[in-house]
């Protein structure tokens, strides 16, 4: 683990020094074809289904997608973590698959498996994402009843829409956990916070055809990676529970 996190720390150095910045614009929110049944308002709870990210020389053109600002950077100007293991062109763009449940579950946890990690750190969680390839170890994320970086009691993850379409909620709970690590990257941050660079989660909500946008920024808070942000868009379609 330790060679890991000094191969991943010298990526970062040299990446400060040969970009210094990046001023790549987020991809635009995509449209789905499977119209389901919609709320006209209020919370949704079922499923928020991710649409897979899709690459480009650029980064990530449409579908859900993960980015990382490092420490003192800013989610609007970088400079953001280049992956060598990303499939773009732009290695700092790390498309997102979903996982076993299809994407992000409201009204209920998708924690982490026991164990959440294989012999190698690779996190093998695989509901709510596939797991993705981050610095040569598999990094995967969960909600749970209990966030495991602080130990504090998060709700499961909630999501509502007001009248004209736009979506708020509090995904706390999320949880990235990477290399024998856990980093919360949720919003707001377990106990209601939003420190640093942390935003509320915000999108936007077609009731016709259940299609959705949703962004959040959450700045990892203690550990090896203090002060770094994770720069989160998911977007698909969203199916109420049975």
């Amino acid at each position: 683990m330790i060679r890991r996190l000094a191969a991943f720390l010298t990526a970062l150095v040299l990446a400060a020094v040969a970009c210094g910045g990046d001023d790549v614009t987020p991809a635009a929110g995509g449209q789905t074809d499977a119209p389901t049944a919609a709320a006209a308002g209020g919370e949704l709870v079922g499923v928020f289904a991710i649409d897979p990210g899709v690459c480009a020389d650029a980064g990530v053109t449409a579908g859900s997608y993960f980015r990382m600002v490092q420490s003192g950077g800013n989610p609007a100007d970088g400079p953001f973590v280049p992956n060598g293991d990303s499939p773009c062109g732009d290695q700092t763009w790390v498309p997102l698959e979903p996982g076993s449940d299809g994407g992000l579950a409201t009204g209920r946890h998708q924690p982490f498996p026991d164990p959440v990690f294989d012999d190698a750190g690779n996190a093998v969680a695989a509901a709510l994402t596939a797991p993705a390839r981050w610095f040569a170890v598999d990094f995967a994320v969960g909600t749970n009843p209990v966030d495991p970086q602080t130990g504090i009691e998060v709700p499961p993850p909630t999501l509502s829409v007001s009248a004209d379409g736009h979506l708020e909620g509090d995904l706390s709970a999320l949880s990235a956990a990477w290399n024998g690590q856990f980093f919360n990257q949720g919003s707001p941050k377990p106990g209601g916070d939003l420190p640093g660079n942390t935003t509320p989660v915000i999108g936007d909500y077609d009731t016709a055809m259940g299609a959705y946008t949703l962004n959040w920024t959450s700045q990892i808070v203690g550990g090896p990676f203090d002060n770094f942000t994770g720069v989160w868009h998911l977007e698909g379609t969203f199916t109420p529970a049975g």
